[in-house]
């Protein structure tokens, strides 16, 4: 079985498990850690986890967000840490520390396995040394992950397809955007195409990755002050066709409650 549960998500930390069961074995994978490490072990607990439930943490980019307190918890809980290896490097470059943990190095292309469930890395055109984004499957099921790309290229669009969930980047309403106190610096950072997917956006990419076996999108990594849940929704829910309190937002403070994928 593959599950997966969102421990927060947007600019004040993100963090998603997902786990994968095959008999009597059960593995799971941090992915980005941009809470410390008590807040991460509180969210773990609500979830009926521990921080020694984890088997490794996956860092998709080097922004504080993802990667904040990821060298700590691996330190903390002696784990592995994953990342590309531009991300590792800008770890090292901002991190004394972040030297002395395991690191594993994930590349574009080149699955790879922790127990039961298999991570599938791939790049995404986001402003990051060298950003991936993966999908997970535990051999049955596949679940996509997609935070932080400022559009879809056919390379994420072909390594998604088939994803029977997805936790899909819902960040901004442009108009909101562009009416926003932001400096202009930051709404065109935001809106390019290495930032971050508006919501006309996820739900055209949503269109290409629809098929009848996908049940379950999570919008997520929502901009507290240029989005809202409702506006999101509503984005994706004419490509789902179900109501707009069907589909699910991924929030910073609060934990999202188990999905199977």
């Amino acid at each position: 079985m593959l599950r997966f549960i969102n421990l927060g998500s947007g600019s004040s930390g993100n963090a998603t498990v997902v786990e994968a069961s095959c008999g009597a074995q059960t593995n799971r994978l941090l992915i980005d850690c941009g809470l410390r490490l008590s807040e991460l072990r509180k969210r773990l607990q609500q979830a009926g986890l521990d921080v020694q439930d984890i088997d490794a943490i996956f860092i998709t980019h080097e922004h504080s967000d993802h990667l904040g307190h990821a060298v700590s918890v691996a330190s903390h809980a002696a784990i592995d840490l994953w990342s590309s290896e531009g991300t590792r490097l800008a770890a090292f470059a901002s991190n004394q520390q972040a030297q002395q943990v395991n690191w594993k190095t994930a590349r574009d292309g080149q699955p790879f396995s922790i127990g039961a469930l298999e991570i599938a890395p791939f790049t995404v055109p986001h402003d990051a040394r060298e950003p991936l984004q993966l999908s997970c499957t535990d051999g049955n099921r596949q679940l996509g992950i997609l935070t932080d790309l400022g559009h879809a290229s056919s390379h994420v669009i072909k390594a998604l397809q088939g994803c029977h969930a997805l936790l899909l980047e819902t960040n901004h309403d442009p108009k909101s955007l562009s009416q926003s106190a932001y400096p202009a610096f930051l709404k065109k950072r935001i809106s390019g195409s290495l930032g971050h997917l508006s919501n006309d956006q996820s739900a055209q990419l949503l269109q290409q990755l629809l098929h009848p076996g996908l049940s379950q999108v999570i919008a997520a990594h929502l901009s507290e002050r240029n989005n809202s849940p409702e506006m999101a929704r509503q984005a994706l829910v004419g490509v789902l066709g179900c109501a707009a309190n069907d589909i699910p937002v991924a929030q910073p403070q609060n934990i999202s409650g188990w999905f199977t994928a």
